[in-house]
């Protein structure tokens, strides 16, 4: 079994890792995620107070029965304890993590709303986890927990009105990203199909447009189909009309008439 500090040596994630300790770079790290990684007698070792940058410290699994060494991490923001063995002894976290915001204790061994009292003394403690500890089975359960400790936004994922944690919480289990995508798609395929409309209501503008050009075109030339007949009756009307001081012939029948 490797020890914390030799999980540290393999672990994938640090390209410097051999040289992390002897170089100081332990202040560069911000994330440490020693998930399964199990500790020699259920102590946490190889972690200290040169990790001063800090933020996110994992710990899922590594057979932890207490915290009592934990270091200062006065940046350290969340922490993961779940599936352990750890029953007690939160003093010390509240002591050395002054700035912690999300802790999560789920799978471990707490029985009694008494052993999280040393939780009060996080200010700013806005996330707890207690999921398969054996406390959640309390009939008052919720209610204890969010009277003990006010800070709290959310429980379990939930806050004290059971809306749940959203995603940029933390909190976050997959299922609404699942649901913004879905909608986020539907809302591209109606916006697609908004723009279709669009599109044949244009041709069928521009359709109905270039009718009326012809229908416009075709008018025109029967108007001035019409103009030109018009001309014409006049034309023959005036050819049919004597000139005014022009004497008219006498047709033979007339003088026949007159003799």
């Amino acid at each position: 079994m490797h020890s914390f500090l030799g999980a540290l040596i393999y672990l994938p994630t640090f390209n410097f890792a051999e040289s992390l300790y002897k170089s100081n770079r332990t202040r560069e790290v911000q994330e440490l995620v020693l998930d399964n990684c199990r500790s020699n007698e259920g102590k946490m070792e190889g972690i200290t107070e040169e990790f001063e940058n800090l933020e996110l410290l994992s710990l899922i699994n590594v057979g932890l029965i207490n915290v009592s060494n934990i270091p200062k991490l006065g940046k350290l923001k969340k922490l993961e304890l779940s599936d352990n063995r750890i029953s007690g002894g939160l003093e010390v976290l509240a002591e050395r993590l002054v700035n912690l915001t999300h802790l999560n204790l789920s799978g471990n061994k707490f029985k009694d709303i008494s052993t999280l009292e040393p939780l009060k003394k996080l200010p700013i403690l806005k996330s707890l986890d207690l999921f398969n500890c054996e406390v959640t089975n309390l009939g008052d359960y919720r209610e204890s927990i969010f009277k003990l400790l006010p800070q709290l936004t959310y429980l379990d994922g939930y806050d004290i009105e059971d809306c749940e944690a959203s995603d940029s919480d933390g909190e976050g289990d997959g299922v609404e990203d699942e649901d913004d995508e879905e909608g986020e798609e539907g809302e591209s395929e109606e916006e697609e199909d908004e723009e279709d409309d669009e599109e044949v209501v244009a041709e069928e503008d521009d359709d109905s447009g270039e009718s009326g050009e012809d229908g416009e075109v075709n008018g025109d030339v029967d108007d001035d189909e019409d103009d030109d007949e018009d001309d014409d009756d006049e034309d023959n009307e005036e050819d049919d009309t004597p000139v005014k001081g022009e004497k008219r012939k006498r047709d033979p029948e007339d003088e026949d008439e007159d003799d």
